[in-house]
């Protein structure tokens, strides 16, 4: 048996060496993973964020596993995902401070049990709920690129150490891409009876999902965010964008973000803001727009296959039908990107295996 205390002890326990043993806590809405959030109060009226992570993988993916050790370990290390690691958010929080950005700050933590104290930005903040709410748009969207240059600007890191600890920022590598894009090709067609996958099929679809990762091979690499969208971006009363959601960080490209921030799954980005967001992006860093344009119809459609199966999965496999309800702009989302001459071969086999998608496009 056991002798390890209860999760709730050892919150109090974190709590009370934080000096936050006496607040009142309110836990929040669930996370998407198995982390979950708690609003903490002083009687003074100060508050903090609980962060509650339990480590569910011990060893993060390194740069020397093979492929069969990233299987054998499992989805976190096939697709380099920190998950629940506590060390991960901590230290790429302290790097995006650095590098300008508001990142909370971290009152405490402790990596080990997976706890941390964080600066409470406050409520409803996110892009998502004030845009719902009337908020102006296009400024909310054109500081995000801002910040985005102002990253990449920043040098990029290979592992982040402090205070003796210790995360690697690893390469988007192919590997990860893969297992990313399978996605697509293992639940839409279990999801849609009208998309096609026979044997020949997977073979062809092998082969497009290959062209479309060697030609993201040849493109210039920056720290990348991975889940930069209006649900993580956050709009502080000093006019500054609070990130969440940082800590699968990995070096990919600049236009994973651009495409998870004006290619939003779950909202419609109009025209002008998506618009904006590039042109800024483009005039803070002095890249050439033909070759943005070329990397986000790339990387843009790995990503969109990715979320296309991610959703097709949670329905059919997790019995969550409400993401039905986002699959017609994501499939729209995937029909725009395959419209560009680098996306040729992907959009010749979905043209031949799943055609309703195109036509979203029409």
């Amino acid at each position: 048996m056991s002798s390890e205390p209860d999760r709730q002890t050892l919150i109090d326990q974190f709590l009370a060496r934080a000096g936050w043993g006496d607040a009142v806590s309110h836990w929040l809405g669930q996370d998407a993973s198995t982390r979950r959030y708690a609003r903490l109060t002083q009687a003074d009226g100060d508050t903090a964020i609980l962060m509650d992570a339990p480590r569910i993988e011990d060893d993060p993916c390194t740069p020397e596993m093979s492929e069969a050790e990233r299987k054998r370990l499992g989805w976190n290390a096939m697709t380099r995902l920190a998950s629940s690691r506590v060390d991960a958010f901590v230290l790429i929080a302290d790097h995006l401070r650095s590098a300008g950005l508001r990142a909370p700050e971290i009152l405490a933590h402790d990596s080990e049990r997976g706890f941390a104290l964080l600066e409470d930005f406050g409520a409803d903040r996110e892009f998502a709920r004030l845009i719902e709410r009337g908020a102006a748009e296009v400024p909310l969207y054109t500081q995000a690129a801002r910040d985005l240059a102002m990253l990449h600007r920043h040098p990029k890191p290979d592992v982040l150490e402090k205070d003796g600890e210790r995360w690697p920022i690893l390469p988007f590598d192919d590997v990860a891409l893969r297992a990313n894009a399978d996605l697509y090709a293992d639940w839409l067609h279990q999801y849609d009876t009208r998309a096609r996958m026979t044997d020949a099929d997977r073979a062809r679809w092998d082969a497009a999902r290959d062209a479309l990762i060697e030609r993201a091979g040849g493109f210039e690499r920056e720290f990348t965010l991975r889940d930069y969208h209006a649900e993580n971006l956050l709009w502080l009363p000093e006019e500054r964008i609070g990130l969440l959601d940082f800590q699968d960080a990995v070096i990919g490209w600049d236009a994973w973000d651009l495409a998870m921030l004006t290619q939003d799954a779950r909202r419609d980005v109009s025209d002008a803001a998506t618009n904006s967001a590039l042109h800024t992006y483009l005039d803070e860093t002095g890249k050439d727009e033909a070759g943005l344009h070329e990397r986000l119809a790339v990387i843009g459609t790995l990503n969109a296959l990715r979320i296309t199966g991610v959703f097709a999965r949670l329905v059919k496999r997790d019995g969550k039908p409400r993401y039905s309800d986002f699959m017609a702009r994501q499939q729209l989302m995937l029909a725009r990107n395959l419209a560009h001459p680098a996306a040729a071969e992907m959009r010749a086999f979905i043209a031949d295996t799943a055609p309703f998608i195109l036509e979203a496009d029409s």
